[in-house]
């Protein structure tokens, strides 16, 4: 079996003076490697070949599958680097069990915040009316935040 912190001390070496970040590395038990790096400006295809080449020649002999890549636009924020990426952009947020959609509106050291459009009930109405609420959460609050994909 491969050993990962070697091949991330390899890919952390790699991205060193670069803006990407690593946002996951996985190994199977079959020696299945995925990488999924990200930056602010998005990810280079080019860069991602470069850094297959890297690690092909790094793990020499070794038996095993590589696949460098992109995270996927459906996949949850890991890092506050993908929430600063997505800021502005309408987001999916699942906390205490419920879906909630809104708009990425702040990212700070410690939490985010997401202006939501939902009915709320109104003094005086007998009707809901809509209205944005922003809810802030730490990182480590929700399930998962991720890209919202409207379709």
């Amino acid at each position: 079996m491969l050993d990962q912190q070697q091949l991330k001390n390899w890919i952390d070496a790699y991205l060193k003076d670069t803006d990407y970040e690593l946002i996951t590395l996985t190994i199977s038990a079959e020696n299945d490697i995925l990488v999924e790096v990200d930056r602010l400006a998005g990810v280079d295809v080019d860069f991602c070949e470069k850094l297959n080449r890297y690690l092909v020649e790094k793990l020499g002999d070794e038996d095993y599958s590589l696949e460098v890549g992109s995270v996927s636009l459906t996949d949850p924020f890991k890092t506050k680097m993908q929430y600063e990426k997505n800021l502005g952009h309408d987001v999916e947020v699942l906390v205490d069990g419920k879906k909630m959609r809104g708009q990425l509106v702040s990212v700070d050291e410690d939490t985010f915040s997401v202006d939501i459009e939902e009915k709320v009930a109104v003094e005086g109405k007998k009707r809901k009316e809509l209205q944005v609420t922003t809810y802030t959460w730490r990182y480590d609050q929700p399930k998962y935040v991720r890209y919202d994909l409207k379709f």
